[in-house]
Formats: structure tokens, sequence, C-alpha cells
């Protein structure tokens, strides 16, 4: 999950996009091992004669600008220029959210992308629509191109896949949290190494505090929801919904963060933020200058800002796994990824078909990814990738950018630390923002917000539900 502020998500536009695929799809018949299309069977001989004609064109819409932009427009590049027969552009559609709006309105209309990227917090949106999308693993499949869930590094997998172990969509640009630390406001308090639990990050707060650094620890603005309540669960091993956290239903699901460890949670981080050890100021204000700037000597954030991080601080940095709870016999066990992955969109001519399952063949390559992930702070998704870099020494030369990598593949994921697959995660989110706002504010204690939020999440399941459930 990139957190640079022009490729924030806006929650009401990927609100406001629902109503529209269901408008698109009809009702889904609930069941993610099976839907999507299977339309993309097509014989690579009519593409090669469609091509005599001119190479066939395939889009793919996303939310890649400025550096990004660039990178993966040189991949997009390389590929076009490594055969004749396909040619790929890419358009940059605006935020996340705005890009799941633009594919749901133009699947509607007959004009979608051959591709599109879909953040995390969207899959289960796109996933539990029948007929829009056609799953990856069908289409490479069909395509005779090597390809299996094992490819994938185990977090990147997990988020994705159906509750059968396929992947309906491509892993891509994947991030994970972890925790940035000043080197030298830890070292002048004395402290010689990271926090590894929350209990040894309290008595940090207080020894720092005592040195004179205020601040121990600031969270992701906008996504301390992804860092606190989701990834604190599967890092830690608790379950964050029933139904493996969605992956096995659609009716009936319920959010359990209403429960003693979140509560603990938020209750600490309250507490943190009474003495003024721990600051947010809201989804809609960038913490990263409160880190480069030496406001906090912590942070809690996503792997894919370690370049701007690297850019903005003026001090040693490094870069640890996050905390776990203190006792607690599970942790760590896995994080999963933030960012996005790649759909394949239904609906196109049958000859665009063979040439999305090259290009995205093309981008899981092992080159392709070791070049993504030493150019952007995203890890590589596949395990030739991570294997590439580590003989190329990359990771021995850039120990920061391994931390996420070990986090995502600490522990085989259960079926509880998968990935939260739950529809309409983001109005989700907006309500445990608001949990979280009232806990440090003071003005709720953490049990009394977490269980506003969880009725809350639960009222929106509960529509997802009789929207999609079938």
């Amino acid at each position: 999950m990139s957190t640079t502020t022009n490729r924030r998500v806006k929650v009401a536009g990927a609100i406001a996009s629902v109503g529209i695929l269901a408008a698109a799809c009809g009702t889904s018949t609930g069941t993610s091992k099976t839907a999507g299309s299977t339309a993309a069977s097509s014989s690579s001989s009519t593409a090669v004669a469609v091509a005599s004609n001119g190479p066939i064109n395939l889009s793919i819409w996303t939310a890649f600008n400025g550096t990004l932009g660039k990178t993966f427009n040189h991949l997009v590049d390389e590929f076009n220029s490594s055969q004749s027969t396909y040619h790929v552009t890419a358009t940059y559609k605006g935020s996340y959210s705005q890009v799941l709006s633009d594919t749901i309105a133009a699947f509607r209309a007959h004009n979608a992308p051959n591709i599109s990227q879909i953040f995390d917090a969207g899959t289960a949106t796109i996933m539990d629509a029948a007929g829009t999308y056609v799953p990856v693993y069908k289409l490479m499949a069909q395509n005779n191109i090597p390809f299996a869930t094992s490819d994938f590094v185990g977090g990147a997998a997990s988020y994705y896949e159906t509750s059968s172990d396929a992947l309906d969509s491509l892993p891509f640009n994947s991030s994970t949290p972890v925790l940035f630390y000043n080197k030298a406001e830890l070292a002048n308090a004395g402290i010689t190494n990271p926090p590894t639990t929350w209990t040894e990050l309290q008595a940090d707060a207080d020894t720092l505090s005592a040195h004179g650094q205020h601040c121990a620890l600031t969270s992701s603005g906008a996504y301390v929801m992804w860092t606190d309540m989701e990834q604190f669960a599967v890092w830690n091993g608790y379950p964050y919904a029933t139904d493996d956290n969605g992956y096995t239903a659609v009716k009936g699901v319920k959010l359990e963060i209403d429960t003693a460890p979140f509560i603990s949670h938020l209750s600490m981080l309250g507490q943190m933020a009474s003495k003024g050890q721990y600051i947010w100021n809201g989804v809609s204000t960038s913490t990263v200058p409160l880190f480069t700037n030496g406001t906090c000597a912590m942070y809690e954030q996503s792997s894919a800002d370690l370049s701007t991080i690297q850019a903005g601080a003026k001090f040693p940095f490094g870069v640890a796994e996050l905390p776990v709870v203190a006792g607690d016999s599970a942790a760590p066990q896995n994080t999963v990824v933030g960012g996005a992955s790649l759909w394949v969109m239904a609906g196109a001519p049958s000859d665009t078909y063979p040439g999305d399952a090259k290009f995205l063949s093309f981008l899981m390559s092992a080159q392709s990814q070791a070049y993504w992930a030493s150019n952007t702070g995203y890890v590589p998704v596949t395990n030739a990738a991570s294997k590439l870099l580590s003989s190329q020494n990359f990771y021995a030369t850039h120990p920061n950018d391994q931390v996420a990598v070990n986090e995502l593949n600490n522990k085989p994921a259960l079926p509880t630390t998968r990935g939260i697959r739950l529809g309409y995660l983001p109005e989700i989110r907006q309500a445990e923002a608001s949990a979280i706002a009232n806990v440090l504010s003071g003005k709720q204690t953490a049990a009394a917000a977490l269980g506003a939020a969880q009725s809350q999440g639960d009222s929106i399941l509960a529509q997802f539900a009789s929207q999609y459930g079938g």
C-alpha cells in the first residue's frame, strides 16, 4: 500500500463505485471460487492472424504516476519491444478508488480496459461480482503458461487467492507495514535496539520522553486501520472477522474487533497519545513528515514508503519488523500485502486474452519483479524474484528492503491470516478510523469505541451480503 499523498484511497469514491458494480453485474453467486468469466479461451493462432494487420492493442489502467509511473512504463515498453503481436498502453487514472470506479463504469458501458489495477480493499467487491473478470489462474491454463499460487510469496498470494488456493488476480505492487526507527534518537536515549514487543515499545516511549524525545511513535496517516487493526490481527495471529476473515462466506460474516486484543492495543495507543508519545492526526493528514522531520522517533508505515523516507530523513534510520503482543505464543505469524493486484476484465475481444496472459506472465517474471522491487520499494511478489535479488546481493546491500519480505514469509499463512476478504472494506475502515480518533482524543474508551465500530461494521457487512450474497 503506497502512502504517497496523491495515491491515497478516497473512501467515498470506492464506496460510490459499488452501486455501479451492482448495476453492471446483477446479483453475484456469492462464491468467489467460481466468480468471473471463463470467456478467455482463445487460440494464439487467431491473435497472430490478426496481428498480421498490426499489433493487437491491450489497455491497462493504473494508479501509477510520477516515479512509479515511469518505472511501470519501463516494463510496458520492454514487453512491447520483446514481441510484435501485442501492444500494451498503460493509462494513469488517478487514485486507487478512481481506478476502481472508472473500471466499473467502463465495464457497464462495455468499454472496460483489458486489465485493471484494483487496490487491496476492493478485492472482495470485484471477486464477488460474477462475470466481471477472468480468473488469472484460468487465463494462464487456457494459454498454456506455467502458473501456480506457490510461485508467489506467501503473504502476496494469500490475499488474492480463493478459498481453494487459486489466484483470481495477479499480485503486483505489494507492500506490508514495517517499523521505521530513528537510530540517532534511540541511541541518544540509550536504546540499543528497536522494540520487538508493544510492551518494550511503551517502555522505550517513557525512556525517550525522559531524554526529551516526546513523540515515540506515529502510524500511517490514511491507513492506521491497516497497520493497527488488520495487520495487527494477522501478525499476532488474531481473527479479524468470522468465516476466516470473510474468505469462506459472504452471508453472516461478522467483525471480531470488539475483543480483548484489539481493545488492549487501542487502549495502549490512547494512553500513549494522552502523554504526547503517540501522534495521529486523522486519515487526511500525512504522517510521513512526523518521522522525517524528527518529531516522532518511530513510525509504523508501508514498506513502499522506504524511498520517500530515504529522500526526506536527514538522520540515520533503520527498518525493523512490527512489534508483537508480549506473551502471545502465536506471534509473530505473518503479515499480508497492501497495494494492488491486476485483474483481467471480461467482455473483451477473444483475441486479446492470449496477450493479457503473455503480458501478465512477463510482469511476474523474476527479471521484471526484481526490476520493479529494486526501483520502487515494493516487495517482489514471486519467490523467483526474491531469489534473484538475493543472488545479486541486493538484500545484502539493502537490508532495509529485506524486512518486509521476511514478515510476509515469516510463517505459512493460517486460514485466519491469509488476508482480509470483506466487502465494503473501505467503509469498514472509515468506521474504525472514527473509533481510533475518539480513543486518541479521549472522547471514548477503547471498549466503547470498538463496540460502536463493530456494530457499524457488521451493518456494513450485512448490506454487502444482501447485495452480493446470492
